[in-house]
């Protein structure tokens, strides 16, 4: 997953996996948020105006297309903290209790 806020655009883009281009963009989830859909499933999150809140909006696109809200919140904020770089994330399953 990569993720790169910028922070004259004030966007945050959230690659979940590599890909070759979109299909489409779905911005049905939520006002501030445009799903690129390749192969029919989600694989890049854009979320316009990263200076208000970042967990409705990833939250409700988590549950629309099934996927790990609090991952998308972490890679939202880790971008945040270093404005113009893309961070890399490499997150695994939760551990077995």
């Amino acid at each position: 997953m990569r993720a790169d806020y910028d922070s004259e655009g004030g966007t945050i883009q959230i690659d979940l996996e590599a890909f070759d281009g979109l299909d489409y963009g779905d911005d049905e989830v939520d006002e501030r948020v445009v799903i690129g859909v390749s192969k029919d499933k989600p694989v890049r999150i854009d979320l316009i105006d990263a200076s208000g809140d970042l967990v409705v909006p990833l939250r409700a696109a988590a549950a629309a297309y099934e996927l790990d809200a609090d991952t998308l919140i972490a890679a939202a904020r880790a971008a945040l903290a270093v404005p113009d770089r893309t961070i890399v994330l490499d997150v695994d399953a939760r551990a077995a209790a």
